[in-house]
């Protein structure tokens, strides 16, 4: 059984983490089997949006603690492994925000520590009714300090620092409220609500909506003067593209456009 599940069709790839008797805890194997994935995707212009899921009760419960606990048996009381661990992990996710296609989490039952990072890096988020989300690791002392990278820059920095101090969790509703979601929807609907999203990107024209997404998060680190001319500068390349070029026209004459990429 492969601990990690890909399914593609009309130019989604889903990708299912396939550990339920460990909530699909970010262990070594699934960090790896993510990673190659990520990187094979980087590359694949077949595929327009990805879709993250997770098999059985939870979404994923975020670092594998029996694997840690392992690790502290070394000499160096787990240091290096430690160092390597997130280093690993940060890679993900700053994968998961370089990957051209935009990545949607469809999110179910829990998403704690690393598992909630998993959320706040991913590109768009749905998640079914009674989704409880969390940065839990202050509750067993050690602080969610690589989550709070992403979460910080997903929802308000009071309600995060909150979500860090006490480990409480917050609700579908209020994960939505927030910003870390963009829609909540009944458990029955979870799937085909997120396919739904992503069959709508994936109707895009490819190569604008990559230029797109590595654009929204460059601007993101600017200040609005710097954003401002940065945007501009993508806007011009985006309008010599042959393809955008035809879209406009097809817009104006009222016709379905013939795009090529």
């Amino acid at each position: 059984m492969a601990i990690l599940e890909r399914n593609d069709s009309g130019g989604v790839a889903h990708l299912r983490m396939n550990a339920p008797e460990r909530l699909n805890a970010l262990s070594d194997e699934m960090l790896a089997a993510l990673q190659e994935q990520f990187t094979m995707l980087k590359d694949d212009n077949t595929i327009r949006a990805v879709i993250l899921s997770g098999a059985g009760k939870a979404f994923c419960a975020g670092h594998d603690l029996k694997q840690m606990t392992t690790a502290r048996q070394s000499e160096d009381g787990g240091k290096a492994y430690f160092t390597d661990l997130f280093q690993r992990c940060s890679a993900l996710m700053l994968s998961i925000q370089s990957l051209p296609q935009p990545v949607i989490a469809q999110v179910h039952g829990i998403a704690t520590a690393a598992g909630c990072q998993l959320v706040a890096t991913c590109d768009m988020a749905v998640a079914a009714e009674g989704t409880r989300f969390g940065v839990n690791g202050v509750n067993i002392g050690l602080f969610c300090s690589t989550p709070m990278v992403a979460l910080s820059r997903n929802i308000p920095r009071k309600q995060a620092f909150e979500m860090l101090t006490t480990g409480q969790f917050i609700n579908a509703p209020r994960a939505q409220q927030l910003g870390l979601v963009n829609h909540v929807v009944p458990p029955e609907d979870l799937a085909s609500d997120t396919a739904a999203l992503a069959a709508v990107v994936a109707e895009k024209l490819g190569s604008v909506v990559r230029i797109g997404k590595e654009a929204f998060y460059q601007q993101l680190q600017f200040p609005v003067e710097q954003a401002y001319t940065f945007a501009g500068e993508v806007m011009v390349e985006n309008m010599l593209y042959r393809d955008t070029e035809e879209g406009i026209a097809a817009f104006i004459e009222k016709r379905e456009p013939d795009w090529q990429q």
